[in-house]
């Protein structure tokens, strides 16, 4: 699961859970797969990213190092901030570890890089 798609879950459809979001990562394995850098695709990116939640989850995976503590529209023009945002969104992928709910402790398993969501029907 890249740090992107985390960016964009919730667990706000658990009964009783209101935000839900951001959650947290527990990773037990974390990988650095390159991609190809494309800036314009991180500049287009970066409004609809919570900054808050990505730079939290970077730091859950050990690799928050280097991420500014705010988002600055001067930054927009930075290459090298933009890679290490790229690098941040595209590269790092959780292969193995769990999702957990911040407001009620719900675990939610990664495997093979993919986030089970599912939920049980007491839980709907």
């Amino acid at each position: 699961m890249k740090l992107l798609t985390h960016n964009f879950l919730t667990s706000s459809i658990i009964k009783g859970v209101k935000n839900g979001y951001p959650l947290g990562i527990l990773p037990a394995k974390v990988e650095v797969k390159e991609v190809e850098f494309n800036p314009e695709f991180i500049t287009r990116m970066l409004p609809k990213v919570d900054w808050m939640a990505l730079q939290k989850a970077a730091k859950e995976c050990g690799y928050g190092e280097g991420l500014p503590d705010a988002l600055k529209d001067e930054l927009m023009e930075d290459t090298d901030f933009l890679k290490k945002v790229h690098n941040a969104l595209m590269e790092i992928e959780v292969i193995e570890g769990k999702l957990v709910c911040p407001e009620s402790g719900r675990e939610f398993p990664i495997s093979n890089g993919i986030p089970n969501m599912l939920l049980n029907e007491d839980e709907v």
